[in-house]
């Protein structure tokens, strides 16, 4: 054999033992198909945000409706809902200075039905708010004023068994003083990437530390199950209010609720992204006019497939206070985030939710 021959020979060995090593690393479809968009430099690609459309009377109230968040198959939004002088109190049917409600629809194509309070499994006398789903729907992250622990503000998960039942959760586990601190930390997002394997949480603080006001923070979940000590996320903070974040499921874009300058109202929603989830984020953009107004708009929540962003705000024309609004945009090509959820019908009591 030629010198050269046995050059291209061991190249295409070595081609072949990388790919069968890559094949045993990454298990699973949907982590495949991810892989393979990345071999071939693709991401999603999605045309401009429209103009945001008001929920309407049914979910909004004349109180502060606000931080929502909606579930894998579009059928459950989950919003907090708090006190808004005038009226005084707290919304009817509520417990406390904010609690987490739900509002459902038959399928994606209907409207929204009246939230209902999740009652007092979830819900206590003191601010319970800002829930975050997982993508199985067994999970529910959210903060609590009202049930002790670690600060002024703590991090909780419920679990349910049925990925279905709204009504479902069990009573709440704090997530624990390591990322938890004596300090305020508010507003958690799960990650969960098919990639890496990697599950991180996102949410803001005002522990010492950070550049200013809230900023956001990320955590690991680690092997034991417990989630590790919180980092500064520097990217995405500022010397201003940085809070709730939204990310999509591929992990390479994540949207922003900040104070900082440049934007067009008191708060507005800026998005970041990144090639990989291994690489850090790019600087903050604001989203701009069409989706920001002079008022504060804020609370972002993204939907499975990343067309529609879920937010709250206190423009003119709304029902009271904060109210609920979304925006949406269509997927050009590349990738689709919501491949793995094709099984899905759409539709309310039919379909099988994955485990």
């Amino acid at each position: 054999m030629q010198p050269i021959e046995r050059i291209i020979l061991l190249a295409v060995l070595a081609a072949l033992a990388q790919a069968c090593a890559s094949d045993k690393a990454v298990m699973g479809p949907s982590a495949s198909t991810k892989l393979a968009a990345d071999a071939a430099g693709e991401q999603p690609q999605y045309g401009p945000w429209g103009a945001p459309m008001n929920l309407g009377p049914v979910v909004n109230s004349p109180y502060n409706d606000n931080s929502p968040a909606i579930s894998k198959d579009g059928l459950s939004l989950y919003i907090t809902s708090s006190p808004s002088p005038p009226p005084p109190g707290v919304r009817p049917g509520g417990r406390g200075g904010a609690d987490i409600w739900v509002s459902q629809r038959a399928s994606t194509d209907a409207p929204w039905g009246p939230p209902v309070d999740l009652g007092p499994n979830i819900n206590t006398g003191g601010a319970d708010g800002v829930p975050n789903l997982s993508i199985d729907g067994h999970r529910m992250y959210f903060h609590s004023t009202g049930r002790g622990g670690c600060g002024a503000a703590d991090l909780f998960v419920s679990r349910r068994q049925d990925a279905r039942d709204d009504f479902g959760w069990e009573l709440p586990e704090n997530l624990g003083c390591v990322v938890n601190s004596p300090f305020a930390d508010n507003g958690p997002v799960i990650f969960e990437d098919d990639a890496t394997g990697i599950t991180t949480l996102y949410f803001n603080s005002l522990r010492p530390g950070g550049l200013g006001d809230a900023d956001i923070y990320v955590s690991t979940l680690q092997a034991d199950g417990t989630f590790g000590p919180a980092a500064l996320v520097r990217e995405l903070s500022s010397p201003f209010r940085d809070t709730r974040v939204a990310i999509r499921r591929d992990g390479l874009e994540i949207f922003l609720s900040t104070g900082r300058p440049g934007g067009v109202g008191s708060e507005d929603i800026w998005v970041s992204t990144r090639a990989t989830t291994l690489d850090p984020w790019s600087t903050p953009v604001p989203l701009g006019p069409v989706v920001n107004s002079p008022s504060f708009d804020g609370g972002p929540a993204l939907s499975f497939d990343g067309t529609e962003l879920y937010f709250h705000s206190d423009r003119p024309g709304g029902f009271g206070g904060y109210d609920l609004y979304v925006t949406t945009r269509a997927r050009l090509r590349g990738p689709d985030t919501a491949e793995s959820g094709r099984d899905e019908t759409h539709q309310r009591g039919k379909g099988k939710e994955r485990e």
